[in-house]
């Protein structure tokens, strides 16, 4: 029924228009004529006019035609631009010539059956008429979109006078559906200051936008610069979140192509802008060839990193790929995933823990895995603090019992991914990533198999992660929880971090521990002051902020590298490696097979056997 409504609609919308365009061809040619006798028609030689009078029927016509070959009585009005501009003069100046060849046909006697500037005046007058019908209705509705309800809904200043800010104001111009006005444009392009787009006057450099936001009583602001870096970004991000306006970014042309976001929605200002640095960015194409053809096992395949790990070694053509995961719903959704984004992938998902002997061998001896990058652990810090038994049994005997599994089944190479915390613990499961880190440099030294470890800090949107913890309390409408006003955290994208991965992986010799420079760390209360802005709150006043105070084994800061390590570069700047600390490795092992055979008595000090074995590790005092 809609649909018979539409075409209705637009038929109707047709028959108008040619209506209009025959009265259009009729009174561009009596003013032609008029005009040309000094605008007095009783001035008009009655040849002339009688030659115009027998024309019309043929001249509308001919227009008609002309106008239907170039989309006149197709195109949006309401959404017109240059290209429907092009379009109406060139129909203007096809049917002034038309009408001249007819005219001209018609008295091959006459060399004049009507004055020659009639032509030039008639092809003038039919390009104003039809243009301003055209463009008109275009006006009006922008005009009835501003003034709907009777008032603008929100005062929007842009940020970008480029095409894409060029576009973005059209747009909410144009748009029955947005209920924004543009009040003013910021750009730093001197030349563009006191110029105007599609209305809006471009007010001043970035130095000005709080002063315009007073000024222009702003609501929103909108970043239109697609293309900007994330050093730009978070500059112009600084200033605009002291302003407390709801802060939006205009999406890139490859994000709407790729269907990462809405071609109707603008897209909310990432924090992942906010870093303050370039991405680390990796050619996966000229590293993965080492994947390629071979047996690839995931452990924690289901996680936040295994499962990007997932996706980006299932996009290189494995000869299999096996997931293994103990839990089991993420799993089935990242297998499901896979299914279909790769239906002639090799896959094969597994239930177990790497706590389990038996099924590991069982694994190991089944499908022969050439490749293993190890992701499954324990990884909350609060809550390891509260069990640590646990945190050893899984992280530190997991990944010991896969190390000798690989060892035995002779696996080309064992990838384990670490982190920051294990720098210098002061929590179990710092520690107890050290104590990993320890087992893959032991056991490189005494197999074939070549072990490294991939340390990074906190990954974006990883699950666990504060960032989720975050927007779901402003969903809630607060209060946000910060810890302490000083705590620092380095940061990075999962991107990110499987990148550093599988490049690892690519350049791994055995033994190394590689480490991403991620640049200055970010302050959690800057971080949570800024999504609170970003979601259009005031903090402290929409939202309220509240320290809890630092939580079992948290410290104010995080180091990536112990003194003892050193750097060393890689063919990526962005990306080090630390030299391995000597160690006794018979000790250390000897260490291992007590912690093993004490930990499951469920004992209340394996704080202080975990200290023995990792000395810098620093228990905070209850």
């Amino acid at each position: 029924m809609k649909q018979l409504i539409r075409d209705r609609q637009l038929f109707v919308r047709r028959i108008f228009l040619m209506c209009y365009d025959m009265f259009a061809v009729f009174v561009a040619s009596m003013f032609a004529l008029v005009m040309r006798f000094d605008l007095n028609f009783y001035s008009v030689p009655a040849e002339y006019l009688n030659e115009v009078w027998r024309t019309l029927p043929y001249m509308m016509v001919i227009t008609l035609i002309i106008f239907w070959a170039l989309r006149l009585y197709s195109s949006l009005w309401s959404y017109a631009g240059a290209l429907e501009m092009m379009y109406v003069v060139s129909a203007c100046i096809l049917d002034a010539i038309a009408v001249a060849a007819l005219i001209l046909v018609r008295n091959l006697g006459d060399m004049f059956p009507v004055p020659r500037s009639f032509y030039i005046l008639y092809g003038l007058f039919l390009l104003v008429l039809i243009m301003g019908c055209r463009y008109s209705y275009r006006g009006l509705r922008v005009i009835r979109n501003m003034r709907r309800d009777g008032v603008y809904r929100r005062n929007v200043l842009v940020i970008g006078a480029g095409e894409a800010g060029n576009q973005l104001i059209k747009e909410i111009n144009n748009s029955r559906y947005v209920r924004k006005k543009v009040v003013g444009v910021i750009d730093d392009d001197k030349t563009k200051i006191g110029n105007y787009i599609h209305g809006a006057k471009v007010v001043g450099d970035r130095s000005c936008i709080r002063d315009k936001v007073l000024e222009l009583h702003v609501h929103e602001i909108i970043i239109a610069m697609p293309s900007a870096s994330p050093k730009q970004m978070k500059g112009i991000l600084d200033i605009c979140k002291e302003t407390g306006c709801e802060l939006k970014r205009l999406p890139g042309i490859y994000q709407l192509v790729n269907g990462e976001v809405g071609i109707s929605k603008l897209k909310d200002v990432d924090v992942n802008d906010l870093l303050g640095r370039e991405p680390v960015t990796v050619n996966l194409e000229s590293i993965m060839g080492y994947v390629s053809g071979k047996i690839i096992m995931v452990t924690g395949g289901g996680g936040s990193i295994g499962s990007e790990l997932c996706r980006q070694i299932a996009g290189h053509k494995p000869k299999q790929l096996i997931i293994l995961d103990i839990y089991e719903n993420t799993t089935y959704d990242i297998q499901n995933e896979l299914k279909v984004k790769f239906p002639d992938l090799d896959l094969v998902v597994l239930i177990g823990s790497v706590r389990n002997t038996n099924r590991m061998n069982w694994i190991f001896e089944t499908y022969h895995p050439e490749i293993i990058y190890h992701a499954a652990a324990h990884k909350h810090v609060p809550l390891m603090e509260e069990s640590p038994n646990e945190a050893i049994k899984n992280n530190v005997l997991g990944t010991w019992k896969i190390v000798q599994a690989a060892d035995r089944y002779h696996v080309k190479r064992f990838v384990m991914i670490s982190t920051d915390k294990a720098v210098n613990p002061t929590n179990i499961m710092g520690a107890s990533k050290r104590i990993c880190e320890m087992i893959i440099q032991t056991y490189n030294k005494r197999s074939e198999t070549e072990y490294v470890a991939v340390r990074f800090g906190n990954v974006l949107g990883s699950n666990g992660s504060v960032i989720p913890l975050f927007k779901k309390q402003i969903e809630r409408g607060g209060p946000v929880t910060v810890t302490d006003p000083n705590i620092v955290r380095y940061f990075m994208t999962i991107p990110e971090a499987v990148s550093l991965v599988l490049q690892a992986g690519a350049y791994a010799k055995g033994g190394e521990i590689f480490v991403l420079d991620m640049g200055e760390p970010v302050k959690i209360l800057d971080l949570a002051r800024n999504l609170i802005l970003l979601s259009g709150h005031k903090p402290d006043e929409d939202i309220q902020i509240v320290f809890t105070g630092l939580r079992p084994g948290e410290k104010l800061y995080e180091e990536m590298l112990m003194d003892e390590e050193g750097l060393q570069d890689t063919e990526n700047n962005l990306i080090h490696i630390g030299k391995p600390i000597e160690l006794d490795e018979e000790k250390f092992l000897n260490q291992l097979e007590k912690l093993k055979e004490y930990v499951v008595t469920e004992p209340s000090d394996i704080r202080e056997w975990v200290k023995e074995i990792v000395p810098t590790y620093q228990p905070k005092e209850e």
